[in-house]
């Protein structure tokens, strides 16, 4: 990545000062190493992340960012509730690491109501962590997911025709 692009702030700290869209600057936490080893997808990324509504005091990336789908991996944002916007691109959704968005037609007062309950068989039934098992097993088909994405979940059942049109 350009480094003359960010301001160094600190031993491993640099600023992408708020320019054009940006409505808050890009923060990123690394060596003037790592950040001219990173992709410029990166900082691209953390720009677009500083144009989103609502997005509180920085765009984040840490030492590890590498480009992924809207967000860095490795960026952290946050947004105001009332004016911001919900980014299943923010919380590493490309690697099944067990979090997802999900529509639901409950109001906030009904899932506030319904919260304990929701989160415990949520809980049982999201394989998450570390030696954790799903109940997809893929055998001879890894290529294949791995090619097809949700378009090859959907096909073997796992998914609805619907749920490729929200994503």
């Amino acid at each position: 990545m350009d480094v003359r692009r960010w301001k160094q702030a600190g031993e491993m700290e640099w600023h992408l000062p708020a320019t054009g869209a940006m409505r808050v600057p890009g923060i990123l936490y690394a060596t003037a190493e790592l950040l001219a080893d990173m992709d410029e997808k990166v900082g691209e990324q953390v720009r677009n992340v500083a144009s989103l509504p609502g997005i509180v005091r920085a765009s984040y990336a840490m030492p590890d960012a590498h480009w992924g789908y809207g967000f860095p991996i490795g960026g952290v944002a946050a947004f105001d509730p009332q004016d911001g916007v919900v980014s299943g691109g923010g919380v590493g959704f490309d690697i099944s690491c067990g979090v997802r968005l999900l529509l639901t037609t409950l109001d906030v007062g009904e899932l506030r109501a319904r919260q304990r309950p929701l989160a415990e068989r949520l809980f049982k039934a999201i394989p998450a962590g570390v030696g954790s098992e799903g109940g997809v097993a893929l055998g001879g088909e890894t290529d294949a997911m791995l090619e097809g994405g949700a378009r090859w979940a959907v096909g073997r059942g796992y998914g609805e025709e619907a749920d490729l049109q929200r994503i």
